[in-house]
């Protein structure tokens, strides 16, 4: 794991990501960072379709990166939303991409949300994983 964080550079990175969100139906902009055991930072943002049910969350987008980079665990994760023309507000990720960054997650993972710093298996605790699938 890496030993020291630059939490500065991943909210950097998600302030930036969230600037390419493509949100023209709720206005509300989501990027998401996270930094891999390697040092690299993998971003994504939100990108809605007509379509309503078949948008994509800010995370998947960073997943999505994460895995064309080659892969890697995660961990630090942090994302920003807002709606357009306000400062960006440091959030956390819905249910659906707990999941998708458990699948991706270092045992060591910390979330900045809201309330602080987080072990991340405390924001999704007893969490279903590729481990389940072998017995």
């Amino acid at each position: 794991m890496i030993q020291q964080i630059d939490w500065d550079r991943l909210h950097e990175a998600a302030k930036e990501a969230q600037t390419h969100a493509y949100c023209p139906y709720s206005h509300y902009q989501v990027g998401a960072a996270g930094l891999t055991e390697a040092g690299d930072i993998v971003t994504g943002c939100n990108s809605e379709n007509a379509a309503y049910g078949v948008g994509l969350c800010a995370e998947c987008g960073m997943i999505s990166q994460l895995t064309l980079r080659g892969g890697g665990k995660l961990v630090a994760f942090l994302c920003y939303g807002n709606h357009e023309a306000l400062a960006p507000v440091l959030t956390v990720p819905c249910g659906r991409c707990r999941q998708l960054i458990r699948e991706h997650a270092s045992p060591e993972l910390i979330i900045e949300t809201p309330d602080g710093r987080k072990p991340f298996t405390e924001i999704l605790p007893e969490s279903f994983g590729p481990e389940y699938l072998n017995k």
